[in-house]
Protein backbone atom coordinates (compact mmCIF):
# COMPACT_ATOMS: atom_id res chain seq x y z
CA UNK A 1 0.00 0.00 0.00
CA UNK A 2 1.12 3.55 -0.73
CA UNK A 3 1.66 5.94 2.17
CA UNK A 4 -0.55 8.93 1.26
CA UNK A 5 1.08 11.14 3.88
CA UNK A 6 4.47 10.50 2.27
CA UNK A 7 3.03 11.20 -1.17
CA UNK A 8 1.60 14.51 -0.02
CA UNK A 9 4.86 15.46 1.69
CA UNK A 10 6.80 14.73 -1.50
CA UNK A 11 4.40 16.78 -3.63
CA UNK A 12 4.83 19.77 -1.32
CA UNK A 13 8.58 19.75 -1.97
CA UNK A 14 8.27 19.68 -5.76
CA UNK A 15 9.59 22.69 -7.69
CA UNK A 16 8.94 23.44 -11.36
CA UNK A 17 10.97 26.18 -13.05
CA UNK A 18 9.10 28.39 -15.52
CA UNK A 19 10.81 29.95 -18.56
CA UNK A 20 10.92 33.71 -19.01
CA UNK A 21 10.29 33.38 -22.74
CA UNK A 22 6.94 31.67 -22.16
CA UNK A 23 5.58 34.97 -20.87
CA UNK A 24 6.53 36.83 -24.08
CA UNK A 25 5.09 36.84 -27.57
CA UNK A 26 5.71 33.77 -29.73
CA UNK A 27 4.22 31.98 -32.69
CA UNK A 28 4.83 29.59 -35.53
CA UNK A 29 7.74 29.49 -37.99
CA UNK A 30 5.76 31.99 -40.06
CA UNK A 31 4.35 34.52 -37.64
CA UNK A 32 4.78 35.77 -34.08
CA UNK A 33 1.39 36.56 -32.55
CA UNK A 34 1.15 39.52 -30.18
CA UNK A 35 -1.16 39.53 -27.17
CA UNK A 36 -2.30 42.32 -24.90
CA UNK A 37 -0.59 42.64 -21.53
CA UNK A 38 2.62 40.85 -22.58
CA UNK A 39 5.71 41.86 -20.55
CA UNK A 40 7.99 44.51 -21.96
CA UNK A 41 10.99 43.78 -19.78
CA UNK A 42 12.60 40.96 -17.79
CA UNK A 43 11.20 42.45 -14.61
CA UNK A 44 7.67 42.32 -15.94
CA UNK A 45 8.25 38.68 -16.92
CA UNK A 46 9.18 38.03 -13.29
CA UNK A 47 6.04 39.82 -12.16
CA UNK A 48 4.00 37.37 -14.23
CA UNK A 49 6.01 34.39 -12.99
CA UNK A 50 5.25 35.46 -9.44
CA UNK A 51 1.54 35.03 -10.20
CA UNK A 52 2.16 31.43 -11.29
CA UNK A 53 4.04 30.70 -8.09
CA UNK A 54 1.41 32.45 -5.99
CA UNK A 55 -1.38 30.14 -7.16
CA UNK A 56 0.61 26.88 -7.51
CA UNK A 57 3.13 27.21 -4.69
CA UNK A 58 5.66 25.09 -6.62
CA UNK A 59 7.14 27.45 -9.24
CA UNK A 60 9.75 29.40 -7.27
CA UNK A 61 12.40 29.85 -9.99
CA UNK A 62 12.49 31.44 -13.44
CA UNK A 63 14.90 30.55 -16.23
CA UNK A 64 16.46 33.43 -18.15
CA UNK A 65 17.48 33.53 -21.81
CA UNK A 66 20.43 35.67 -22.88
CA UNK A 67 20.30 38.07 -24.70
CA UNK A 68 16.49 38.05 -24.58
CA UNK A 69 16.67 38.86 -20.86
CA UNK A 70 19.79 40.98 -20.91
CA UNK A 71 19.91 43.82 -18.36
CA UNK A 72 22.55 46.22 -17.09
CA UNK A 73 22.34 45.03 -13.48
CA UNK A 74 21.72 41.32 -12.87
CA UNK A 75 22.04 41.65 -9.13
CA UNK A 76 19.17 44.14 -9.27
CA UNK A 77 17.15 41.68 -11.36
CA UNK A 78 17.82 38.95 -8.80
CA UNK A 79 16.66 41.33 -6.07
CA UNK A 80 13.47 42.05 -8.03
CA UNK A 81 12.83 38.31 -8.20
CA UNK A 82 13.48 37.86 -4.48
CA UNK A 83 11.05 40.64 -3.61
CA UNK A 84 8.38 38.68 -5.47
CA UNK A 85 9.14 35.39 -3.76
CA UNK A 86 11.19 34.05 -6.66
CA UNK A 87 14.76 33.11 -7.54
CA UNK A 88 16.52 33.27 -10.88
CA UNK A 89 17.09 29.81 -12.29
CA UNK A 90 18.96 28.41 -15.26
CA UNK A 91 20.75 30.78 -17.61
CA UNK A 92 20.03 29.76 -21.21
CA UNK A 93 22.52 30.75 -23.89
CA UNK A 94 21.67 31.84 -27.42
CA UNK A 95 24.07 31.06 -30.25
CA UNK A 96 21.49 30.79 -33.02
CA UNK A 97 20.18 34.32 -33.70
CA UNK A 98 23.20 35.99 -35.22
CA UNK A 99 24.23 36.17 -38.88
CA UNK A 100 27.71 34.93 -37.92
CA UNK A 101 26.15 31.60 -36.89
CA UNK A 102 24.83 30.71 -40.36
CA UNK A 103 27.25 27.76 -40.52
CA UNK A 104 27.20 27.05 -36.81
CA UNK A 105 28.48 28.59 -33.61
CA UNK A 106 30.69 26.56 -31.30
CA UNK A 107 31.21 24.06 -34.17
CA UNK A 108 31.71 26.69 -36.90
CA UNK A 109 34.64 26.09 -39.29
CA UNK A 110 36.03 29.59 -38.61
CA UNK A 111 37.94 30.09 -35.37
CA UNK A 112 36.74 33.70 -35.02
CA UNK A 113 33.08 32.64 -34.97
CA UNK A 114 33.80 29.86 -32.50
CA UNK A 115 35.55 32.41 -30.30
CA UNK A 116 32.50 34.67 -30.41
CA UNK A 117 30.22 31.78 -29.43
CA UNK A 118 32.42 30.61 -26.55
CA UNK A 119 32.76 34.18 -25.28
CA UNK A 120 28.97 34.40 -25.13
CA UNK A 121 28.84 31.20 -23.08
CA UNK A 122 31.47 32.57 -20.72
CA UNK A 123 29.39 35.75 -20.42
CA UNK A 124 26.47 33.54 -19.36
CA UNK A 125 28.62 32.09 -16.57
CA UNK A 126 29.42 35.64 -15.46
CA UNK A 127 25.66 36.27 -15.32
CA UNK A 128 25.25 33.12 -13.22
CA UNK A 129 27.75 34.55 -10.76
CA UNK A 130 25.70 37.75 -10.52
CA UNK A 131 22.29 36.07 -10.24
CA UNK A 132 23.27 33.14 -8.04
CA UNK A 133 22.05 30.72 -10.69
CA UNK A 134 23.19 27.12 -10.51
CA UNK A 135 22.74 25.94 -14.08
CA UNK A 136 24.07 26.98 -17.47
CA UNK A 137 21.81 25.42 -20.09
CA UNK A 138 23.23 24.91 -23.56
CA UNK A 139 21.41 24.11 -26.77
CA UNK A 140 23.14 24.45 -30.11
CA UNK A 141 21.48 24.86 -33.50
CA UNK A 142 24.77 23.72 -35.06
CA UNK A 143 24.72 21.24 -37.91
CA UNK A 144 25.00 20.92 -41.68
CA UNK A 145 22.55 20.80 -44.56
CA UNK A 146 24.52 18.83 -47.16
CA UNK A 147 26.88 15.84 -47.25
CA UNK A 148 30.42 17.12 -47.47
CA UNK A 149 29.50 20.61 -46.25
CA UNK A 150 31.83 20.22 -43.27
CA UNK A 151 33.80 17.47 -41.55
CA UNK A 152 31.52 15.67 -39.07
CA UNK A 153 34.35 14.53 -36.81
CA UNK A 154 36.09 17.93 -36.82
CA UNK A 155 32.84 19.53 -35.70
CA UNK A 156 32.71 17.15 -32.73
CA UNK A 157 36.28 18.09 -31.87
CA UNK A 158 35.39 21.80 -31.99
CA UNK A 159 32.35 21.14 -29.82
CA UNK A 160 34.45 19.30 -27.25
CA UNK A 161 37.08 22.04 -27.20
CA UNK A 162 34.54 24.82 -26.67
CA UNK A 163 32.63 22.95 -23.99
CA UNK A 164 35.87 22.20 -22.15
CA UNK A 165 36.77 25.89 -21.97
CA UNK A 166 33.35 26.81 -20.59
CA UNK A 167 33.37 23.87 -18.19
CA UNK A 168 36.69 25.05 -16.73
CA UNK A 169 35.09 28.44 -15.99
CA UNK A 170 32.27 26.99 -13.85
CA UNK A 171 32.43 27.78 -10.17
CA UNK A 172 31.56 25.74 -7.11
CA UNK A 173 27.95 24.63 -7.16
CA UNK A 174 27.52 25.47 -10.84
CA UNK A 175 26.63 22.99 -13.57
CA UNK A 176 26.60 22.78 -17.35
CA UNK A 177 23.42 21.18 -18.70
CA UNK A 178 23.75 20.03 -22.31
CA UNK A 179 20.56 19.69 -24.31
CA UNK A 180 20.13 17.61 -27.46
CA UNK A 181 17.69 17.78 -30.35
CA UNK A 182 16.88 15.28 -33.06
CA UNK A 183 16.78 17.87 -35.84
CA UNK A 184 16.25 21.55 -36.65
CA UNK A 185 17.36 23.78 -38.13
CA UNK A 186 19.89 21.69 -40.05
CA UNK A 187 18.70 19.00 -42.44
CA UNK A 188 21.67 16.62 -42.84
CA UNK A 189 23.52 16.49 -39.52
CA UNK A 190 22.86 17.96 -36.10
CA UNK A 191 25.95 18.26 -33.90
CA UNK A 192 24.16 17.25 -30.68
CA UNK A 193 21.30 15.12 -32.06
CA UNK A 194 20.65 12.63 -29.25
CA UNK A 195 21.16 11.74 -25.61
CA UNK A 196 24.14 9.51 -26.43
CA UNK A 197 26.11 12.36 -28.00
CA UNK A 198 25.26 14.68 -25.12
CA UNK A 199 26.13 11.96 -22.60
CA UNK A 200 29.49 11.23 -24.25
CA UNK A 201 30.54 14.87 -24.07
CA UNK A 202 29.30 15.29 -20.50
CA UNK A 203 31.04 12.10 -19.38
CA UNK A 204 34.35 13.36 -20.73
CA UNK A 205 33.90 16.82 -19.23
CA UNK A 206 33.28 15.65 -15.67
CA UNK A 207 30.72 15.69 -12.85
CA UNK A 208 29.56 19.28 -13.39
CA UNK A 209 28.31 18.43 -16.89
CA UNK A 210 24.94 16.70 -17.19
CA UNK A 211 22.31 16.00 -19.82
CA UNK A 212 18.98 17.78 -20.27
CA UNK A 213 16.04 15.80 -21.65
CA UNK A 214 13.63 17.95 -23.63
CA UNK A 215 10.49 15.86 -23.98
CA UNK A 216 9.81 17.31 -27.46
CA UNK A 217 13.22 16.51 -28.94
CA UNK A 218 12.81 12.88 -29.94
CA UNK A 219 11.70 10.83 -32.91
CA UNK A 220 8.12 9.54 -32.80
CA UNK A 221 7.88 6.39 -30.73
CA UNK A 222 11.09 7.01 -28.78
CA UNK A 223 10.98 5.47 -25.31
CA UNK A 224 11.92 8.60 -23.38
CA UNK A 225 11.53 6.90 -20.00
CA UNK A 226 14.30 4.47 -20.97
CA UNK A 227 16.60 7.43 -21.62
CA UNK A 228 15.60 8.94 -18.27
CA UNK A 229 16.21 5.66 -16.44
CA UNK A 230 19.62 5.22 -18.06
CA UNK A 231 20.79 8.77 -17.35
CA UNK A 232 19.60 8.52 -13.75
CA UNK A 233 21.42 5.20 -13.36
CA UNK A 234 24.61 6.86 -14.64
CA UNK A 235 24.15 9.98 -12.49
CA UNK A 236 23.99 12.16 -15.60
CA UNK A 237 20.41 13.42 -15.69
CA UNK A 238 20.67 17.13 -15.03
CA UNK A 239 17.12 18.14 -15.76
CA UNK A 240 14.11 18.28 -18.03
CA UNK A 241 12.64 20.74 -20.46
CA UNK A 242 8.98 19.77 -20.19
CA UNK A 243 6.69 20.34 -23.15
CA UNK A 244 4.49 18.40 -25.58
CA UNK A 245 4.79 17.70 -29.28
CA UNK A 246 2.38 16.45 -31.87
CA UNK A 247 4.66 16.32 -34.90
CA UNK A 248 7.90 18.16 -34.13
CA UNK A 249 9.30 20.42 -31.42
CA UNK A 250 5.99 22.12 -30.73
CA UNK A 251 6.73 23.41 -27.21
CA UNK A 252 3.10 22.98 -26.18
CA UNK A 253 1.87 22.47 -22.61
CA UNK A 254 3.46 19.39 -21.11
CA UNK A 255 1.07 16.47 -21.00
CA UNK A 256 -1.09 17.91 -23.78
CA UNK A 257 -0.13 15.29 -26.38
CA UNK A 258 0.56 12.21 -24.28
CA UNK A 259 -0.11 12.45 -20.53
CA UNK A 260 0.60 8.73 -20.18
CA UNK A 261 4.13 9.29 -21.46
CA UNK A 262 4.64 12.05 -18.87
CA UNK A 263 3.45 9.65 -16.16
CA UNK A 264 5.88 6.96 -17.35
CA UNK A 265 8.74 9.46 -17.33
CA UNK A 266 7.87 10.65 -13.84
CA UNK A 267 7.65 7.09 -12.58
CA UNK A 268 11.25 6.48 -13.69
CA UNK A 269 12.24 9.73 -11.98
CA UNK A 270 10.61 8.58 -8.73
CA UNK A 271 11.95 5.04 -9.03
CA UNK A 272 15.47 6.28 -9.85
CA UNK A 273 15.70 8.74 -6.98
CA UNK A 274 15.54 11.76 -9.29
CA UNK A 275 12.66 13.35 -7.46
CA UNK A 276 14.87 14.15 -4.48
CA UNK A 277 18.17 14.45 -6.35
CA UNK A 278 19.59 17.44 -8.21
CA UNK A 279 17.30 17.07 -11.22
CA UNK A 280 15.85 20.35 -12.50
CA UNK A 281 12.20 20.25 -13.55
CA UNK A 282 11.97 23.06 -16.07
CA UNK A 283 9.28 24.04 -18.56
CA UNK A 284 10.31 24.98 -22.10
CA UNK A 285 7.20 26.22 -23.80
CA UNK A 286 5.84 28.92 -26.06
CA UNK A 287 2.17 29.83 -25.83
CA UNK A 288 1.16 31.17 -29.21
CA UNK A 289 -2.63 31.32 -29.31
CA UNK A 290 -3.61 30.65 -25.69
CA UNK A 291 -3.39 33.01 -22.72
CA UNK A 292 0.15 32.68 -21.43
CA UNK A 293 -0.07 32.73 -17.64
CA UNK A 294 -3.04 30.30 -17.40
CA UNK A 295 -1.25 27.97 -19.83
CA UNK A 296 1.86 27.96 -17.65
CA UNK A 297 -0.27 27.34 -14.57
CA UNK A 298 -1.91 24.41 -16.36
CA UNK A 299 1.49 23.02 -17.32
CA UNK A 300 2.70 23.13 -13.74
CA UNK A 301 -0.49 21.35 -12.68
CA UNK A 302 0.05 18.69 -15.35
CA UNK A 303 3.52 17.98 -13.98
CA UNK A 304 2.04 17.76 -10.50
CA UNK A 305 -0.63 15.31 -11.60
CA UNK A 306 1.85 13.04 -13.39
CA UNK A 307 4.12 13.15 -10.34
CA UNK A 308 1.27 12.32 -7.95
CA UNK A 309 0.31 9.31 -10.04
CA UNK A 310 3.93 8.16 -10.20
CA UNK A 311 4.20 8.43 -6.43
CA UNK A 312 1.04 6.34 -6.05
CA UNK A 313 2.50 3.32 -7.86
CA UNK A 314 2.52 0.37 -5.44
CA UNK A 315 6.18 -0.44 -5.95
CA UNK A 316 6.12 -3.49 -3.69
CA UNK A 317 3.24 -5.03 -5.63
CA UNK A 318 4.93 -4.11 -8.88
CA UNK A 319 8.18 -5.77 -7.82
CA UNK A 320 6.32 -8.92 -6.75
CA UNK A 321 4.58 -9.16 -10.11
CA UNK A 322 7.82 -8.55 -11.98
CA UNK A 323 9.66 -11.24 -10.01
CA UNK A 324 6.82 -13.67 -10.66
CA UNK A 325 6.88 -12.89 -14.36
CA UNK A 326 3.22 -11.90 -14.19
CA UNK A 327 3.12 -9.51 -17.13
CA UNK A 328 -0.53 -8.51 -16.82
CA UNK A 329 -0.39 -7.97 -13.06
CA UNK A 330 2.70 -5.79 -13.38
CA UNK A 331 1.11 -3.68 -16.07
CA UNK A 332 -2.08 -3.44 -14.02
CA UNK A 333 -0.18 -1.96 -11.07
CA UNK A 334 1.09 0.86 -13.26
CA UNK A 335 -2.29 1.37 -14.91
CA UNK A 336 -4.08 1.49 -11.56
CA UNK A 337 -1.87 4.39 -10.51
CA UNK A 338 -2.20 6.16 -13.86
CA UNK A 339 -5.98 5.84 -13.88
CA UNK A 340 -6.31 7.30 -10.37
CA UNK A 341 -7.96 10.72 -10.29
CA UNK A 342 -5.35 12.62 -8.28
CA UNK A 343 -7.05 16.00 -8.52
CA UNK A 344 -8.75 15.67 -5.11
CA UNK A 345 -5.41 14.67 -3.58
CA UNK A 346 -3.66 17.69 -5.11
CA UNK A 347 -6.50 19.94 -3.97
CA UNK A 348 -5.86 18.74 -0.41
CA UNK A 349 -2.13 19.35 -0.82
CA UNK A 350 -2.72 22.91 -2.01
CA UNK A 351 -5.14 23.69 0.80
CA UNK A 352 -2.65 22.33 3.34
CA UNK A 353 -0.09 24.71 1.79
CA UNK A 354 -2.48 27.61 2.29
CA UNK A 355 -3.38 27.83 -1.40
CA UNK A 356 -6.60 27.71 -3.35
CA UNK A 357 -7.51 24.18 -4.38
CA UNK A 358 -7.95 25.34 -7.99
CA UNK A 359 -4.96 27.42 -9.23
CA UNK A 360 -6.59 28.36 -12.54
CA UNK A 361 -9.68 29.77 -10.85
CA UNK A 362 -7.51 31.52 -8.28
CA UNK A 363 -5.59 33.26 -11.04
CA UNK A 364 -8.76 34.32 -12.82
CA UNK A 365 -10.11 35.84 -9.61
CA UNK A 366 -6.86 37.68 -8.91
CA UNK A 367 -7.55 40.33 -11.55
CA UNK A 368 -3.96 40.16 -12.79
CA UNK A 369 -4.97 39.48 -16.40
CA UNK A 370 -7.07 42.64 -16.52
CA UNK A 371 -4.43 44.64 -14.67
CA UNK A 372 -1.59 43.92 -17.11
CA UNK A 373 -3.77 44.62 -20.14
CA UNK A 374 -4.69 48.02 -18.69
CA UNK A 375 -1.21 48.96 -17.48
CA UNK A 376 1.18 47.51 -20.07
CA UNK A 377 0.43 49.98 -22.83
CA UNK A 378 3.19 51.27 -25.07
CA UNK A 379 6.78 50.18 -25.22
CA UNK A 380 8.15 47.09 -26.98
CA UNK A 381 6.68 43.76 -25.99
CA UNK A 382 9.03 40.90 -25.22
CA UNK A 383 9.14 38.04 -27.65
CA UNK A 384 11.42 35.98 -29.81
CA UNK A 385 14.58 38.00 -30.18
CA UNK A 386 13.46 40.70 -27.73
Amino acid sequence: MTDLAAVKAALKTQAVETPSWAYGNSGTRFKVFAQQGVPRSPKEKLDDAAQVHAVTGVAPTVALHIPWDKVDDYADLAKHAEERGLRLGAINSNTFQDDDYRLGSICHPEAAVRRKAVDHLLECVDIMDATGSQDLKLWFADGTNYPGQDDIRDRQDRLAEGLAEVYARLGDGQRMLLEYKLFEPSFYTTDVPDWGTAYAHCLKLGPKAQVVVDTGHHAPGTNIEFIVATLLREGKLGGFDFNSRFYADDDLMVGAADPFQLFRIMYEVVRGGGFTAEVAFMLDQCHNIEAKIPAIVRSVMNVQEATAKALLVDRAALADAQRAGDVLAANAVLMDAYNTDVRPLLAEVREEMGLDADPVSAYRRSGWAEKIVAERVGGEQAGWGA
